[in-house]
């Protein structure tokens, strides 16, 4: 399944709104009923991947998928497979034994720190970031300069959901960016 339009509804079909988590008056929304349902994460993945097998100009030939703690995880790990690529996990602060290279941010509810290892890419390698949901942009942003100081030719963030009402794509400034589905806006700028 690569309609846009397709994608757009499965996701949106299977999203479950968490009212007041992770603190009172953040609606959060749960992919993990996407996750659970074998045939539309199977489709999730394939349409992200579509992008990166040369279907979109300048976007194919990458050399890793990065994905952001946790979810990001799930997304890239699967989408690093269908690539045949490897991948590079951006952690939470503390997670990664050795020498570590870290960003602090802030998110809509509070700060956080993500870090990945200092040699986690090499210069000039082409990273793909993957996450979730794109909210306010912060983490995305601090991910996005993250691998750009280790060297990695980040070129495009990916992601399941866009919170198009929080503003990050307008805080991702020039940098690409790809929702399968747009809360609240419209689809890629």
């Amino acid at each position: 399944m690569t309609d846009a339009k397709a994608i757009s509804d499965l996701v949106a079909s299977r999203l479950r709104d968490v009212a007041d988590f992770p603190k009172p008056g953040v609606v959060f929304k749960d992919i993990t009923p996407l996750l659970g349902d074998a045939d539309a994460f199977g489709d999730v993945v394939r349409a992200l991947a579509a992008r990166h097998t040369g279907s979109v100009e300048g976007l194919d030939g990458l050399d890793a998928v990065a994905g952001v703690e946790a979810r990001g995880f799930i997304i890239g790990a699967a989408l690093a497979l269908e690539l045949g690529v490897g991948f590079v996990p951006v952690r939470k602060a503390g997670k990664l034994p050795g020498e570590t290279v870290q960003r602090t941010y802030d998110l809509e509810y509070g700060t956080a720190t993500i870090e990945v290892h200092a040699d986690a890419v090499t210069a000039g390698q082409r990273v793909l970031l993957v996450d979730d949901v794109l909210a306010t942009g912060g983490t995305a942003i601090a991910a996005w300069d993250l691998l750009s100081d280790c060297g990695a030719d980040v070129v495009e963030l990916a992601t399941v959901v866009e919170l198009a009402f929080l503003g990050g794509r307008e805080a991702l400034g020039e940098r690409a960016v790809h929702s399968l589905h747009v809360v609240g806006g419209v689809g890629d700028a």
